[in-house]
């Protein structure tokens, strides 16, 4: 009985989408996305992995998030491991560190930052329509 309860009906679609996150780890790879922003914008995740509210971030953006591949090319920035290349961004962007944070790019050019529970998928959509 209980196994009927909590069945997921057959039915039911699942829209979610599976982030397919490229991993930043270096400045070439932070100069060929910025580049590359004039073509397909990029959006950029800074995560502080010891950190609960980066943590609490991170899994309620995976949960919104519903943005094809094929319009955003999606990163992933480990601050514990690569913080001079956070700092790197910083200048090279003119954006004020935080964590969480994320940026999206497009034709070289910040046009979304937001940090903390203020990071809102529907936010980018709109930028990326733009």
């Amino acid at each position: 009985m209980l196994k009927k309860l909590f069945r997921r009906n057959s039915n039911t679609k699942n829209t979610k989408i599976k982030m397919n996150w490229i991993e930043l780890e270096d400045e070439n790879q932070l100069k060929d996305l910025i580049v590359n922003s004039s073509i397909k914008p990029s959006l950029i995740f800074k995560h502080s992995t010891r950190c609960g509210i980066s943590r609490m971030a991170l899994k309620s953006f995976e949960k919104e998030y519903d943005i094809d591949e094929m319009e955003v090319d999606v990163y992933f920035l480990d601050l514990l491991n690569y913080r001079n290349l956070s700092n790197k961004i910083s200048i090279q962007l003119n954006i004020q560190h935080q964590s969480p944070q994320v940026l999206v790019l497009k034709n070289e050019n910040v046009v979304y930052s937001d940090s903390h529970y203020s990071i809102s998928v529907n936010a980018i959509k709109d930028v990326l329509l733009k």
